[in-house]
């Protein structure tokens, strides 16, 4: 099993690094949960506080 952990993203970050971190762990492209992101925001407002919390919680890579 892969022991895969979720950090915010020190490279390619637009505000905090936590589209780009979620991207890293998913292995996906960043663009795509950017996309998902503000998909949420716009349809449910639920992504705003996603990102919030994500930001808060999740620990900086060194």
């Amino acid at each position: 099993m892969d022991n895969k952990k979720f950090y915010l993203s020190s490279t390619d970050k637009k505000i905090a690094g936590v589209c780009s971190g979620l991207a890293e762990y998913f292995e996906v492209d960043a663009l795509l949960i950017r996309v998902l992101f503000l998909a949420a925001i716009l349809e449910f407002g639920t992504g705003l506080l996603a990102y919030f919390v994500l930001w808060i919680c999740a620990p900086k890579r060194d």
